[in-house]
Parts: structure tokens; C-alpha cells; sequence
């Protein structure tokens, strides 16, 4: 099992961020599906402000790589990130077609 944070930014409007929780609620059973399909065994989303942090626990099978390529073959997929895209805004310094951001750890408490 491994850990991965990723950060995002919303639009800094409440009226947009309110529509994104909103959405977030209960989420499309095909993205569900695509979610745990890619061996990602928990997800959670947090929010202070516009920033969105995201912690992704998974699987052996994991791969970023294949992921992105499975989302990219998948129609519902690719609906409910076009969707979402109206919400986010590309954390600065990040690459033009990144949205959530892989973060590196720099201190641990074992």
C-alpha cells in the first residue's frame, strides 16, 4: 500500500466551490467504479479556503500512468472531468495540463 497527496485550486468564487462540494456528495457510480478499478483503496478530498488536498491510498497495482490512460478511454470519465474543470484552476508553477499536483513529503513522525 502506498500514499499519495495531491493539492488543486477551485475557482475563488463560494458559489462555484459550494457547486463542486455540492457534486462531490455523491459522485457518479462510474467513477466510483473507475476510481477503485485503478487499485486506489481510499480517497479523500479536503478543502481550506479554494485549495482542495487529496489523499489516495492504494494498491500494489496502482499506477498513475495506467490511470491516466484508463481515464482517457473513459467516456463517463472524461464527462466528469470536463465537468470539473469549470471548478479548478491550476495550482501555480504546475504544468498547462496538470490539475492535481503530486506533492512531495518533506517530513514524517514515525
Amino acid at each position: 500500500m502506498n500514499r499519495y497527496i495531491l493539492i488543486l485550486d477551485l475557482v475563488d468564487e463560494e458559489s462555484s466551490i459550494k457547486r463542486y462540494e455540492e457534486y462531490h456528495e455523491k459522485i457518479p457510480q462510474a467513477i466510483e467504479e473507475s476510481i477503485r478499478n485503478a487499485g486506489i483503496t481510499s480517497m479523500e478530498i479536503f478543502r481550506y479556503g479554494n485549495r482542495l488536498v487529496m489523499e489516495m491510498i492504494v494498491n500494489d497495482s496502482f499506477s498513475f500512468d495506467a490511470k491516466n490512460k484508463s481515464d482517457e478511454e473513459n467516456p463517463a470519465v472524461q464527462e466528469w472531468e470536463n465537468l470539473m474543470n469549470e471548478f479548478q484552476q491550476r495550482i501555480p508553477g504546475s504544468k498547462p495540463n496538470e490539475k492535481w499536483v503530486l506533492t512531495n513529503r518533506i517530513f514524517s513522525l514515525n
